[in-house]
């Protein structure tokens, strides 16, 4: 990622962050033969002059193509939207396969226009590049915002913190009773960070006063002092550690560069009054914002991966007591996005992040995800006044009397420097409390155990549909919708039954962090072809002689029938019930009819509708199956072969029309 030059740019101005690196990042870029006016400005962060230089090769018509995306970055980086979304319109045009994060650009660009239209019509066309989740994601902060979800917003009381500066200020964090912060004054430092027009970043340290505001700052003393950036420390109490990043250097204390000259960021562990750890170090790529869960054992962090959903994604590392035990694992498409996410932070079991992702209200955004065991809910954007059109990101908050002290920084108007740390107290945990339905439509028997591609719905008791999905290959399924008190689940699929039911309050609280299954039954399942005609699949039962009682073993079968009826309730049947030939046919029709007639009593008591069961039909010995006619004689086997019930369903041909 690249830094910005900030020397170049007005506070009052949106700062483009890729922050974790803009503020970080040390690039150092070597001359190369023939490299254009244009290339040496755009790589020594100063934009406007990238532009001109750009602007004037284009006239002349020897742009490369990395030019030209270089030139759509730099009009994105001097907030010229509108000629950047117009180039990387034309860069798509080209070549259609992008980066990730270009889309996001472009999107982001297209988004400040007036022209809403054209930003949708771009959005279809990208959108296929995009995962699933991601659009979700997008549809519903959307939907947050059409249904005027902020007029429901907490009350806050932010303030700007009595120590900020003229240069920047960000990445707070709690260190015992105090604030620690990064801040690019100078102090203690003897070089400067050029890019930047200010020092090399320190992490300073501050007594948090009982209004939230900060007393006197001083250097934070008890790191391993370096010349380089020190910054976003993340304090563990367990651990009496602070981790944070720093930049990469040599063994002289001198920075390392990799083979391209880049020197990148890595992440260190400082034991107070102990141990200095140097955790995660790759001299091409860099670390940002580590922090690490007690809960867990997770280090949590941000990085720019090749394998990464955009710019910057967070990604964690298993940890036994800070020592590092895997590979970083990404937390995935929920959370990461083809823009940047930086600053993790968990409180009460959700996660705070910031993410420059194209349908937020502008710049950096803080996010509020719930975390679900492993997995997380979707990222609901906290909204005004915590967010703003400008960059917003690095928030940390903690339980404070009888609410809640947080803070984040901000380069929002009305500020002192380029960014700040803001504070604010509020009643109650920031972000929308949600409902979340998640886990597997499953089959309840037969030929498969999972049930891919039904459809998943929700509904408040109005009949307004909330949201909708569809399960996935594995069959699992996750809706999220903002809290209500009542809801009805619906799921369905073509020859499956539907399933259909209410919750209350009481049972959606007890969802959440849990799993709920959807079980449906395949139709095919359930029935089968017997005598030319589709019939309920039941194992034979038989009646005692001259018999229409029910034993447990025919109630059994027959509960087979009102589960069907009941997972098919649109099924109309007839019931036949047949004899042997034994006995006198007259007396076998009375036999099989009054046998008929109980088994329709019974199904009518345990819930089948009676209209449901068109006819009940005694047949006696008009239907045998074999050579066991009158006269013959058979073995008891061959005569229970006619001895049967079948309960057919009449508009089978119909019945999914």
């Amino acid at each position: 990622m690249i830094p910005l030059d900030f020397s170049k740019m007005d506070y009052t101005k949106k700062i483009q962050i890729t922050l974790w690196a803009c503020l970080l990042g040390t690039v150092l870029c070597f001359a190369q033969k023939k490299k254009s006016q244009g290339d040496v400005f755009f790589f020594q962060y100063e934009y406007q002059k990238a532009v001109s230089a750009y602007e004037k090769q284009l006239s002349e018509g020897v742009l490369t193509k990395q030019q030209f995306q270089n030139l759509a970055d730099a009009y994105f980086e001097t907030d010229n939207y509108e000629k950047a979304s117009e180039t990387y319109i034309r860069l798509y045009e080209q070549d259609s396969v992008l980066e990730d994060h270009q889309y996001n650009k472009m999107l982001q660009s297209l988004s400040k226009s007036p022209n809403t239209d054209r930003t949708n019509d771009f959005l279809a066309q990208v959108s296929s590049n995009f995962p699933k989740e991601l659009m979700e994601n997008m549809e519903f902060n959307n939907q947050l915002l059409e249904n005027g979800a902020q007029e429901n917003q907490l009350k806050y009381e932010i303030f700007n913190l009595n120590g900020n500066g003229p240069q920047t200020d960000f990445a707070p964090s709690f260190y015992k009773s105090n604030l620690l912060f990064s801040s690019g004054r100078q102090v203690n430092k003897k070089i400067r960070y050029e890019p930047g027009n200010e020092g090399y970043f320190n992490i300073y340290e501050s007594e948090i006063q009982q209004n939230g505001q900060i007393g006197a700052i001083r250097p934070f003393a008890e790191l391993k002092d370096t010349d380089y950036h020190e910054a976003t420390p993340s304090y563990s109490p367990e651990m009496n550690s602070v981790f944070y990043v720093l930049s990469n250097t040599d063994g002289q204390g001198e920075l390392a560069f990799d083979p391209n000259g880049k020197n990148a960021l890595a992440i260190a562990k400082q034991t107070i009054g102990g141990s200095y750890q140097l955790l995660l170090k790759d001299l091409s790529t860099s670390f940002y914002y580590p922090f690490y869960d007690e809960i867990s054992g997770k280090l949590y962090f941000s990085a720019d991966f090749e394998d990464g959903y955009g710019g910057t994604d967070i990604y964690f590392v298993y940890t036994n007591y800070g020592q590092v035990m895997s590979a970083p694992i990404n937390l995935g498409p929920r959370i990461n996005s083809s823009g940047n996410e930086i600053a993790p932070y968990i409180f009460e079991n959700s996660l705070y992040f910031a993410s420059d992702v194209f349908y937020g209200l502008g710049g950096m955004d803080i996010y509020k995800s719930n975390m679900e065991g492993d997995s997380f809910g979707i990222p609901i954007n906290l909204g005004e006044p915590i967010n703003t059109e400008f960059d917003d990101f690095g928030m940390i908050i903690r339980n404070e009397g009888d609410g809640l002290l947080g803070y984040f920084a901000s380069n929002r108007k009305g500020g002192k420097g380029k960014d700040d740390v803001y504070g604010f107290k509020v009643d109650e945990k920031p972000g929308l409390k949600t409902i979340a339905f998640k886990g597997l439509v499953v089959n309840l028997g037969g030929s498969s155990e999972i049930v891919p591609n039904a459809e998943v719905s929700l509904w408040n008791m109005n009949g307004k549909m909330l949201a909708k999905t569809t399960s996935n290959e594995e069959g699992q399924y996750r809706l999220e919708i903002p809290y209500e008190s009542e809801l009805v689940l619906d799921a369905s699929k073509e020859r499956y039954s539907r399933y259909i039911k209410k919750f209350d309050a009481e049972e959606l609280e007890a969802l959440q962090n849990s799993t709920f299954d959807i079980a449906v039954s395949l139709y095919d399942d359930l029935v089968e072809e017997r005598e030319g005609q589709k019939v309920v699949k039941m194992d034979d039962f038989y009646f005692q002689t001259n018999s229409t009682q029910l034993n447990d073993d025919i109630k059994e079968e027959l509960a087979k029938v009102v589960d069907f009826v009941e997972a098919f309730p649109d099924a109309q049947l007839r019931i036949e019930t047949y004899t042997d030939s034994r006995g006198g046919s007259s007396t076998n029709f009375k036999l099989t009819q009054a046998r008929s007639d109980a088994i329709k009593k019974y199904l009518v008591e345990k819930g089948v509708n009676a209209t449901s069961i068109l006819y009940s039909i005694g047949y006696g010995e008009d239907k045998i199956l074999n050579n066991c006619t009158n006269g013959v004689f058979c073995l008891e086997a061959l005569h229970k072969k006619n001895q049967r019930t079948l309960v057919v369903v009449l508009n089978d041909n119909v019945l999914f029309d």
